[in-house]
């Protein structure tokens, strides 16, 4: 694995697929946190961040976008920090309030987060301080709707959530519930490129600097879906399956098959990419791929996440 150099006062704190990496940011007045994890791992978040801030306090905690394994430990570091500012894109600062789970999607991809509050919003063109340096905010839609990403023009350091890995990008939700975005996916490409990062922090996956090949691996996977949005569809729903076993490590066939119902974007997905097949077929299918490939495994009644 190639190692990247990041500034002084950064440590990124590498997760798995179920729990987005977490970004510490210290300065001399301020700690700061960027993204917090899955909900099942809030314990462990909250072991790690006490760690890299080495007795000091949490001040400020950042949301580049709210899907359940950016901001799932949300509650749980607002709980251990009284003093804990929240920062999180403006365009779901109602459904916060009013803590919506359709509008934040958790109800619909099966999810789970706990009920956070936030104090501010992180307002696309203005400029906030982490760790002693001065963050830009740009807008970032096409994953998210709402996403944002924060660049540091002196260092040329990146944090993308999930609008840049090192190969490839985060699921394009909306398309999924017929809202065209694949446009604005290569929109926010474009708007990285013109940033000209010299490294990227993304929300999973390590830290890397070879960014141009990085863009040109995200916009060749942009360009097979929107060649194929059915095969975007497919891997979508796919995700959301592998997801929940990363979780559950274990479900029984019946379980598994009642989770399943009560995941609402599938029925979406379905009518709009397999009309011909009902919902249970579709996804008996997809499943079948996924223990085809590996990805999970079927034992004795039992669906079973694969390392």
């Amino acid at each position: 694995m190639r190692f990247v150099e990041l500034p002084p006062g950064i440590r990124v704190l590498e997760r798995g697929w179920l729990s987005s990496n977490n970004v510490v940011l210290v300065g001399q007045n301020c700690s700061a946190l960027v993204d917090s994890g899955y909900v099942t791992h809030s314990e462990q978040t909250l072991a790690l961040v006490d760690r890299a801030l080495d007795g000091r306090p949490l001040d400020l905690l950042v949301n580049t976008h709210l899907h359940s394994d950016h901001c799932g430990a949300n509650a749980a570091l607002q709980a251990r920090y009284a003093s804990l500012l929240t920062h999180i894109p403006p365009g779901e600062a109602e459904a916060v309030r009013q803590w919506d789970e359709d509008r934040l999607s958790y109800r619909p991809t099966g999810q789970e987060c706990p009920r956070f509050g936030f104090d501010s919003t992180l307002a696309p063109g203005s400029v906030l301080e982490l760790g002693g340096a001065s963050w830009q905010i740009h807008a970032a839609p096409g994953h998210d709707p709402h996403a944002v990403v924060l660049f540091e023009p002196a260092s040329r350091t990146l944090i993308s959530g999930d609008a840049l890995w090192e190969r490839g990008f985060g699921v394009v939700f909306p398309e999924m519930w017929g809202e065209p975005s694949f446009d604005e996916v290569g929109s926010t490409l474009d708007l990285i490129e013109s940033l000209g990062p010299v490294r990227v922090i993304p929300g999973h996956g390590p830290v890397f600097d070879q960014v141009d090949a990085a863009l040109a691996s995200a916009r060749e996977r942009l360009d097979a879906f929107v060649r194929s949005p059915e095969k975007h569809a497919r891997h979508a729903i796919k995700v959301l399956i592998k997801f929940k076993l990363l979780d559950a490590k274990r479900m029984s066939r019946e379980d598994f098959d009642t989770w399943l119902q009560s995941v609402y974007y599938l029925e979406q997905v379905s009518q709009r990419f397999a009309p011909e097949q009902n919902r249970e077929a579709w996804a008996s299918e997809l499943l079948s791929e996924l223990i085809k490939s590996n990805a999970i495994r079927e034992e004795g009644g039992f669906i079973l996440d694969s390392p």
